[in-house]
This record gives structure tokens, C-alpha cells and sequence, in this order.
């Protein structure tokens, strides 16, 4: 078996061809359903978003994943597969791992350590479970890329500074106030970067939010989104000054809305601080405004200042978030690893077993006649020998299969017991078929051929220990 990838995303792709290729929930199982029935195609996923659309999938070891991924990507929208290629990516085996994990901690992200992909992704596993194109390998390695988003969320801090101008906004509103539960807010202008200010300051906890815009329909819409959501005319927004804390401005106004020279008098009766937010180009509020006591405005170019610092810090927090990512990859690999022991027993004890009966069978020869109750005994003797005999090494297999040195020490056990000759016990079958997708592959192949690496020659190594450490 092989993991496959292919997709495009902000990365490779612009929006005119991002959207000819997105897979909305309605047509998802539909998707899933003709994916899966491409020949080589064992397990499948879809992910998209208005970001990203990729393709994963598990595939024999014969088929070509990539091309079948991309030929599908291209044929369920009718698009020419050449028109499609120069924006795609393609990744196998241990890359696709890498991928899925670091999009699953918002590392691939349009903006770093956002957190709407982890869940996007869960509901594409989702999908995919629902309609049966998953099994024993993606179920486990989804699982791994989950918490692999979840530990980067709550052992970093990548997510916690903010890299929006409406959050940057708030969060320096905040800084100002400490806190803005029982403030009152007036919102200059109804379009949508002032629908996500306002979504946000009613987040924390503000007590009132007036809402003023020319076109007095589009603010009482706004307004009635929240509970605590008042709308005005927008001629009366000077008068209301007296009883709001803040202001933001995000009107698409030519002019000034808020003017040093109007604001005055209201300036001057104020005993509390008047905290103007301006996030409109061209800039709703006349810069005199700062020049009153009590009042502090800010511009998009102060909130960019913040914004930049912090993508800064969500930058130093993902070389944290990449070792978590490793760590994850580890633990995924570590249950790869088990999943070979058992088949790794089997052949063994097949192998022991293969041998004790030819040994038997020449013993026989040489005794002639032997009664059947002798016959009895050298049976039993024969498989309590060899029983104990292998009693040490399936126990020191099953304790290795899920530690540090497992790799190393199925290889050595397969090599010394002949396990990966020709014709050896077991061969054609490799300890069972298991079950789902992952059947198709059993011993100490499936971690080689899933994540796309070479073979460990075990006669090179001086230390046998050593084995799988490059593999």
C-alpha cells in the first residue's frame, strides 16, 4: 500500500481556480463514492475549504495515487487535467503524513495558528467515515493529525495573539479598559468589517452596542444580531458620544465622520476615556480628535503595528508547534509499528513450525518403526522445545512493538528468521489479511511501502540494533 496527495491551495492556486474545484457538502458523498471506486483506490478523503482542496488516499501498491488522484480532481469538475496541473502539489508516503499533520496545527494556513481548519478537517473525516471510504490506516493517522492540531492549540501560543484588524482592534480596546464587560459601544458603518468588530466586542461581554450608518435599514439589521444591539440615526452620533466608551469607524465615507472640530464639545464634558478605533481607508476619524484630553484614537496603521508584531509571535511559537508535529508523526509510526508484530509472531512461530515438521519427518525415517505412543512423546517434546524457544523473543517482540527501537527490532527478527525470503513460511499470506483497506498489505512491509521508505540491509549493520534507524 501507498499514501497519496494531491491539492491545491492559496499557495499554489488563485481563487478564479480555487473555485472551480471545491467540493460543498451536498456533492461530498457522491464525490467520496466515485473516488472510491477508482481501481487502486483502497481508502479516501476529500478536504475542502476556501482555501485548500486536497485528495488522500491509500492505494495498492501497483496504482499510481497521484495521477488517479488528480485525473479524478479534473474529471468530476470537466476540467482538462493539463489546464488543472500547474497548480497542484503531489506528495507521498511520509510527506503526506508531514502535510496532513502540520494543516491540522494551522501551520499551512493562510493566516498562521487559525483555528477553523481543525475543525474543517473533522468534518472531512467525517464525511468520509459516513460514506465507508475509510478504514484501519486513515481512521488511525486522522486521529494522530487531530491531536496534533489539538496540542499545538493548547501547549502553544499560536493562536492567542491576534492577526485580524477587528480582533486587534478589540483586543487593544481591552488593553485599555482591561476589561469590556459593562462598556457601551457606538459602530460607524454596517458592512462587514464592522459586523466582525462588533461580533467580537459582543464576545466580551459589552453591555450596549449602537450601531449608526447612513442607510439606516443596513444598521438595524446588524444591530439585531445581537441581544444587546441598538441601531441609530447616523446624524445623531455626536450626541450618543457622551454615553459610549468606544468607537469604531468602518464606514466607505470620502470625508471625515468624526471631526476634531465637531467632537469638541463633547470632548470636554467627558470625565472617562474615550477610546476611538478608526480600521476605515480612507480614515473615518479626523486625527485632531487624539489632541483632546481623555480621548485616544487609533488608526489601521497602529492596528497593522500590532497585527504584524504578532504574526511575529505566532511565528515563534510554530517552532514549537513543528516539534509537536513531530512528536505526532512519532506516535503515528509507533502504531504502525504494532500493527507489524502480530504478523511478524505469526511467521515466526509459522517459520518454527515449518522446521520442527521437516526435522520430524527425517527423524522418522531414521527410527522406522515408532510406536504411537512414542510418536506421542516426541511430539510434545519437540513443540514444548520449541515453544520455549520462542517464548523470549514474542515477548520481547510484543514489548518492542510500540517503543523506541521497534523498527529495529521487527527487522532484526524478520532477517534472522528468514522471514522476507522467497518462499519463506508464511509468504503469500504475511501472517493474515487483517481487515478493512489495510489488509492488503501485512508485515513488515506496511511501514516501507506506506511512508516511502527503503529497506534496511540488515547484513551492513554492525549493531543490530541499529536496523530501521535510517530506514
Amino acid at each position: 500500500m501507498h499514501l497519496a496527495l494531491v491539492g491545491l491551495s492559496h499557495k499554489t492556486a488563485p481563487v478564479d481556480i480555487r473555485e472551480k474545484v471545491t467540493f460543498p457538502a451536498d456533492v461530498l458523498p457522491d464525490a467520496l463514492a466515485g473516488l472510491a471506486a477508482r481501481d487502486g483506490v483502497l481508502e479516501s478523503l476529500i478536504v475542502s475549504t476556501c482555501n485548500r482542496t486536497e485528495f488522500y488516499a491509500v492505494t495498492t501498491d501497483e496504482a499510481d495515487g497521484p495521477a488517479i488522484l488528480g485525473a479524478f480532481m479534473a474529471d468530476y469538475h470537466g476540467l482538462a487535467a493539463d489546464a488543472l496541473q500547474p497548480y497542484l502539489y503531489a506528495k507521498t508516503g511520509e510527506e503526506v503524513v508531514r502535510h496532513l499533520f502540520r494543516v491540522a496545527a494551522s501551520l499551512d494556513s493562510m493566516v498562521l495558528g487559525e483555528a477553523q481548519i481543525l475543525g474543517q478537517l473533522k468534518d472531512a473525516y467525517d464525511a468520509a467515515f459516513e460514506a465507508g471510504t475509510t478504514s484501519r490506516i486513515f481512521n488511525e493517522m486522522f486521529r494522530h493529525s487531530f491531536t496534533a492540531g489539538k496540542r499545538v492549540r493548547t501547549e502553544t501560543a499560536i493562536g492567542s495573539a491576534p492577526v485580524s484588524i477587528s480582533y486587534a482592534a478589540v483586543e487593544l480596546a481591552k488593553q485599555v479598559f482591561e476589561t469590556l464587560e459593562g462598556r457601551s459601544v457606538l459602530v460607524l458603518g454596517a458592512g462587514k468589517m464592522s459586523e466582525l468588530t462588533a461580533t467580537h466586542l459582543a464576545a466580551n461581554g459589552v453591555a450596549r452596542l449602537l450601531v449608526a450608518n447612513r442607510t439606516m435599514a443596513r444598521a438595524e439589521a446588524l444591530a439585531a444580531q445581537f441581544e444587546v444591539g441598538a441601531a441609530i440615526p447616523f446624524e445623531e452620533r455626536y450626541e450618543h458620544l457622551r454615553d459610549v466608551d468606544i468607537v469604531v469607524s468602518a464606514t466607505a465615507a470620502e470625508g471625515y465622520v468624526l471631526t476634531g472640530a465637531a467632537l469638541e464639545p463633547y470632548a470636554k464634558r467627558r470625565r472617562d476615556p474615550l477610546f476611538l478605533i478608526d480600521i476605515a481607508v480612507p480614515r473615518d476619524i479626523d486625527p485632531a480628535c487624539a489632541e483632546f484630553r481623555q480621548v485616544y484614537a487609533y488608526d489601521v496603521d497602529a492596528l497593522n503595528g500590532i497585527v504584524d508584531a504578532n504574526l511575529e509571535q505566532r511565528k515563534r511559537e510554530a517552532t514549537a508547534a513543528e516539534a509537536i508535529v513531530a512528536e505526532e508523526m512519532e506516535n503515528f509510526e509507533t502504531w504502525l509499528e504494532s500493527m507489524e508484530v502480530v504478523p511478524t509472531i505469526t511467521e515466526m512461530r509459522a517459520r518454527a513450525e515449518e522446521i520442527r515438521t521437516e526435522e520430524l519427518k527425517r527423524a522418522y525415517k531414521r527410527l522406522g518403526d515408532v510406536s504411537d505412543a512414542d510418536r506421542k512423546v516426541i511430539e510434545k517434546l519437540t513443540e514444548s522445545i520449541t515453544n520455549k524457544m520462542l517464548h523470549e523473543p514474542t515477548s520481547q517482540l510484543r514489548k518492542a512493538g510500540g517503543g523506541r527501537r521497534g523498527v529495529a527490532v521487527l527487522e532484526t527478527t524478520r532477517y534472522l528468521f528468514g522471514l522476507d525470503r522467497e518462499g519463506a513460511a508464511g509468504d503469500g499470506g504475511a501472517g493474515g489479511s487483517g481487515d478493512g483497506a489495510a489488509g492488503q498489505d501485512t508485515g513488515f512491509r506496511l511501514i516501507r511501502s506506506l511512508l516511502g521508505r527503503r529497506a534496511t540491509s540488515a547484513t551492513q549493520q554492525t549493531d543490530p540494533l541499529e536496523l530501521g534507524d535510517k530506514s
